[in-house]
């Protein structure tokens, strides 16, 4: 909505400006009457829809331009309009359009104006080349505009792209950093748990071959390593990477263990 009403704004002044500049210039081969107001007014108001619809408003403002001067009325009124549409449609991206309205108005009007005041060709063109002059430097300021908008959203969005990639990789190196601690952890606590399960189970076994009653601690604790041990294998599994699996621990190996460690230095087995 703010939109329509610039352009309100801007069609309005535009088309005053025309008629000012119009009823002020030198009188041209036609004195300015009903028909020659309402061409500038026209092509003035036509800029309300220069945002939607940028090269009809570009054709019309053009046609009322050729119009205007091939009459010979008085100024350049029109021209304001059309400098205002090339801007908009350069801008929005219809360079050819625009480039073939300026040849068309070059050639129209050179040719019309010549046929309708029979002036030299030299003095027309001379008239003519001033309006495209101006015309082709509002297609150019344009032209750079977009460029330079370009640029800018280009830059802007590569800026987005390097932030986010930025906050992706910090996630990603946060989520490893976990992952290496829990792992530490679950290995720690594995290999802890793993030595209680072992000297239990020896314990068990020394009392049982002695013909020895096991206490019910001993028990309590082998069965709780073991549960634990299982505890924490299970939920490791699913996220911690494939590994070598290491030849499984019985108790007869643990034993065997255990057993040469006191022999080799010529100690009881187990007190």
């Amino acid at each position: 909505m703010k939109h329509v009403w610039r352009d309100l704004a801007l069609a309005t002044g535009a088309a005053v400006l025309a008629v000012g500049g119009a009823v002020t210039s030198p009188a041209g081969r036609t004195d300015l009457d009903a028909t020659g107001v309402l061409l500038l007014i026209v092509a003035g108001l036509a800029l309300v829809a220069r945002r939607r619809y940028p090269r009809s408003v570009l054709a019309l403002t053009a046609a009322c331009l050729l119009a205007y001067l091939v009459l010979g009325y008085p100024g350049v009124g029109p021209a304001l309009p059309v400098l205002i549409a090339l801007y908009t449609t350069v801008h929005r991206g219809h360079g050819k359009t625009a480039r073939a309205t300026i040849a068309g108005i070059l050639v129209v009007g050179i040719v019309g104006d010549a046929i309708g005041s029979g002036a030299r060709p030299a003095e027309v063109f001379q008239r003519w080349f001033l309006i495209i002059g101006w015309m082709v430097a509002s297609s150019v300021m344009a032209e750079v505009t977009r460029q330079h908008r370009a640029y800018l959203e280009q830059v802007e969005r590569r800026a987005e792209e390097a932030e986010r990639s930025r906050e992706e990789t910090a996630r990603r190196r946060a989520v490893e950093e976990r992952l290496r601690i829990a792992r530490e952890l679950h290995d720690s606590l594995t290999h802890s748990i793993s030595i209680i399960k072992i000297q239990a189970g020896v314990a068990v076994h020394l009392a049982r071959k002695h013909d020895e009653p096991v206490p019910e601690a001993l028990l309590a604790i082998q069965h709780a390593s073991t549960d634990a041990s299982a505890s924490c294998a299970t939920p490791w599994r699913s996220c911690a990477p494939p590994r070598t699996r290491s030849p499984r621990t019985t108790t007869a190996t643990a034993w065997r263990t255990w057993t040469a460690w006191p022999r080799a230095r010529d100690g009881p087995a187990c007190r």
